[in-house]
C-alpha cells in the first residue's frame, strides 16, 4: 500500500513538473545581420576607405602609424556601438518572447527560436534579395 501511495505521489510530482515553464533559447544569425544592416555596412565601408587612404598617402610612416592607431580606436568604438544596438534589440525581443538566453546561431548546433527577423525589424533592417543563380 505504501508503494502505491509513493508511486502515485511520484507521478503527481512529475505531472506537475511537466507543466512548469520551460527555458527557451533565442538565436540570432549574426552573419545575416551583418550582410543586411546598412549601419554596419556603412561603418565597414568607411573604415575600409579610411584605411586605404592612410596607406596610399605620402605621409611619413610615423604619421601613418598614428593614423592607423586612431582608426583602430574608431573601429573598437564602432564595434561596441553596433554590439550594443543588437544586444538591446535582442534583449527586448527575448523579454517579449519570454526567452531565458539568446545566442548567436554560430554557437548552437540545433534547437532554439530564431529571433533574427524580430531583431532586424527593431533595427529597421530589410533583407536583401539574393540573386537567382
Amino acid at each position: 500500500m505504501k508503494r502505491i501511495i509513493l508511486l502515485a505521489s511520484l507521478l503527481a510530482s512529475l505531472a506537475a513538473c511537466s507543466n512548469a515553464p520551460k527555458s527557451q533559447i533565442g538565436l540570432i544569425d549574426e552573419e545575416r545581420i551583418k550582410a543586411n544592416w546598412p549601419k554596419f555596412l556603412n561603418y565597414q565601408n568607411q573604415l575600409s576607405n579610411d584605411a586605404q587612404t592612410i596607406e596610399r598617402s605620402g605621409k611619413p610612416d610615423k604619421v601613418k602609424q598614428q593614423l592607423r592607431a586612431a582608426l583602430q580606436d574608431r573601429f573598437a568604438r564602432d564595434q561596441i556601438e553596433l554590439s550594443n544596438d543588437v544586444g538591446a534589440a535582442a534583449s527586448q525581443i527575448a523579454q517579449e518572447k519570454h526567452l531565458s538566453y539568446v545566442f548567436t546561431r554560430q554557437y548552437v548546433g540545433y534547437g532554439g527560436v530564431d529571433i533574427t527577423p524580430d531583431v532586424e525589424k527593431l533595427l529597421k533592417i530589410e533583407e536583401k534579395a539574393t540573386p537567382a543563380p
